[in-house]
């Protein structure tokens, strides 16, 4: 099983870095990283961005249901990935303290603060599963990678 999504993660870097060499932007990258992250990885229930705006995270590019529009500031699985400067990974969203219920289906978290090329964080990649225990250390690795190619060089 690892190494069959390891695989994948591969095949849709891979894909995602050609893609992304045309890309006009960090927006266009954004739309890009969502839809193909929510299409080819199996269990992605919600998949997308909030991102920082006048100190506030605001809803940006997704796939999936209706999203929360702005979350309460220093609440929550995404609050807490960028006030760590680190991926936060929740097995079962009902056992984390402050979880942001935009979707009661939303059982499983995993958020990537978004960092970029001047070490700011701008947001956070955001992803839910309607399975408990969805995301492990390979989807936070390659998530990470995958993250980056918004800010290339």
């Amino acid at each position: 099983m690892n190494e069959k999504k390891e695989a994948r993660y591969h095949r849709i870097f891979q894909q995602l870095k050609k893609l992304l060499q045309s890309s006009p932007g960090e927006l266009a990258r954004m739309v890009t990283i969502a839809s193909v992250l929510h299409h080819k990885m199996d269990g992605f229930f919600w998949t997308g961005y909030y991102l920082l705006q006048d100190d506030k995270l605001i809803v940006g590019p997704y796939q999936g249901p209706l999203a929360c529009q702005e979350l309460e500031k220093n609440v929550g699985v995404c609050w807490a990935a960028i006030n760590n400067r680190k991926a936060i990974i929740v097995p079962d969203v009902k056992k984390f303290p402050g979880h942001i219920a935009c979707d009661s289906r939303s059982k499983s978290e995993i958020a990537i603060p978004l960092i970029n090329k001047q070490l700011q964080i701008v947001g956070v990649l955001d992803i839910d599963s309607t399975k408990e225990g969805h995301f492990d250390r390979i989807d936070e690795r390659n998530l990470i990678k995958i993250a980056n190619l918004i800010f290339p060089d």
